[in-house]
């Protein structure tokens, strides 16, 4: 089995693209009555920050037994269908292989997995400071891990519970 390589990019304009096309063939391939918004996330989405060149892309649904039901479609895009793959109440899809391109997370309207992950996202598009932060810290934490997917998010992981509280925080009081 070949190694997934831990590489994180300054930030590419290509990435907002790259998320309305995949979007876009993800909400043809689904359930449009089930499919209530699908959001561009994680650190691609936010411009300026240095990243995994991986699209992060979040699907709200109304129910995860009908996306099930359409995982068939995942499919033929090219996602592996990994269930809730360590997350309750979520529903994931890698694409891309070892390298993956892209991951979609999918999690029912409003959930607190929902929210959490709005909330960071805006949250670091509103402050740039604090994107030149995490960005130093991701880079740094890629080249400490020696391609470790664990040891990677070990190193985020301070920053990100504090940021995090503070997004919800921000976005929610």
């Amino acid at each position: 089995m070949t190694n997934r390589i831990i590489e994180v990019s300054d930030y590419s304009e290509s990435w907002e693209a790259d998320y309305q096309k995949e979007s876009s063939d993800i909400a043809k391939a689904l359930n449009q009555t089930n499919v209530v918004a699908i959001h561009h996330i994680g650190s691609t989405s936010v411009i300026g920050l240095a990243a995994k060149p991986i699209i992060d892309i979040l699907i709200e649904v109304h129910s995860l037994a009908v996306l099930d039901s359409d995982s068939e479609n995942m499919t033929e895009l090219g996602y592996l269908v990994k269930g809730e793959f360590g997350i309750k109440g979520r529903r994931y899809f890698q694409k891309g292989g070892v390298q993956r391109s892209h991951q979609v997370h999918a999690f029912v309207k409003g959930s607190e997995e929902v929210k959490r992950h709005i909330a960071f996202r805006d949250y670091l598009r509103e402050f740039k400071t604090i994107v030149n932060e995490y960005g130093s810290i991701k880079k740094q934490a890629a080249l400490e891990c020696n391609n470790d997917i664990e040891v990677y998010m070990s190193l985020k992981n301070a920053f990100i519970k504090e940021h995090e509280a503070k997004a919800l925080l921000w976005k929610y009081s």
